[in-house]
């Protein structure tokens, strides 16, 4: 597809980056995406061919799940053949855990797919949401001898562009919301884009994509933190169904050494339950058997998170326990790197 422009594909979900304020009443209505063009006039300018899917009716980010998440997956199977690129609007507070999901579920994935979102709405006077959506889709469109120049799921905001699974918003308030604090940023837009191609995925092969629909949501996500008692630990271990818990540990991966705590644990794998452990840090990584008290969770059997994000962690986790992974092979299956989301 040399010298022709690329056709884009714009998925909007919901989100912030797709209201704008009703000037008349003061309310934030939903921005319609079929007059994109006609309100942002500078996507003219784009050497691209934009389309838009608007999901019918807008979600909330809070309001996300593995449904929705495996919705926009079959979009992007669907339309694949007929686009370049993708670009998903979302809202910015579980924006890495569907980044996450989707570079999951999108297995021989050799397109871009770079979600974005903002945190004041398109229509705003101070908005975010125009370089952001404008950026993305220009990052989405990139291409060189006619091949897609990102190969992944990524995440842009605020002049960066990151590895979707290595993401973690970090503020509620400023621009610069999200952070790879494990990772390098694949592309830095300023009067240029700045490709850092060394830190980029790439098919090395022309693989056909394989998209995936099971997620099993059969997992929590549990804090250690000072003085955690055994009421706490029971009632989550003994939650009907659980078949993994991701396990958020001081520092490097140290938990505490109390006898009735690490035998809880031990009586969990035993019976079949997955324990992940990844640190609680913002960044850094896992080195269990580093510490006197991550020594004793290596030698039960818990599974080295390594630097994974635990938005990343609990969205592998559903991943693999809705795969064919046998339940063997789920602790090697998930210390290794599937998507780039870990060392």
């Amino acid at each position: 597809m040399t010298g022709e422009k690329r056709n884009i594909l714009l998925i909007y979900t919901g989100g912030t980056i797709g209201m704008m304020k009703d000037y008349t009443s003061g309310s934030l209505k939903a921005f319609d995406f079929s007059q994109l063009l006609k309100n942002i006039p500078e996507l003219n300018q784009l050497d691209c061919t934009i389309s838009s899917y608007s999901f019918d009716q807008p979600i909330d980010s809070s309001n996300m799940n593995p449904t929705h998440w495996v919705a926009i997956s079959d979009i992007i199977a669907e339309k694949y053949d007929e686009y370049d690129g993708f670009v998903v609007l979302h809202g910015s507070d579980t924006m890495s855990y569907t980044a996450s999901a989707l570079s999951f579920l999108l297995e021989n994935l050799s397109k871009p797919v770079i979600l974005t979102g903002s945190q004041l709405p398109i229509g705003d006077l101070r908005t975010d949401a125009k370089e952001n959506l404008i950026t993305a889709i220009q990052i989405a469109a990139l291409e060189k001898n006619g091949k897609a120049i990102i190969q992944e799921v990524g995440l842009y905001f605020e002049y960066k562009l990151y590895r979707g699974n290595r993401t973690t918003k970090i503020n509620a308030e400023h621009f610069k919301a999200f952070a790879s604090l494990n990772y390098p940023h694949l592309i830095e837009s300023g009067v240029h884009l700045s490709i850092f191609n060394e830190y980029l995925l790439s098919q090395k092969r022309n693989i056909k994509l394989k998209p995936h629909r099971n997620m099993d949501n059969n997992v929590a996500i549990l804090k250690i933190f000072p003085g955690i008692n055994k009421n706490i630990i029971d009632a989550i271990l003994g939650a009907e169904n659980l078949k993994a818990l991701v396990l958020e540990t001081y520092g490097s991966g140290n938990a505490p050494m109390e006898i009735w705590f690490l035998e809880r644990l031990k009586s969990a794998i035993k019976n079949g339950i997955h324990i992940i452990n990844v640190t609680q840090c913002s960044g850094g990584s896992v080195m269990m058997g580093h510490y006197e008290t991550s020594s004793k969770l290596k030698k039960m059997q818990v599974i080295n998170g390594k630097d994974i994000t635990t938005e990343s962690a609990i969205t592998k986790a559903m991943y693999l326990l809705g795969s064919d992974v046998s339940h063997d092979l789920f602790k090697t299956v998930f210390e290794t790197s599937l998507r780039g989301e870990m060392l």
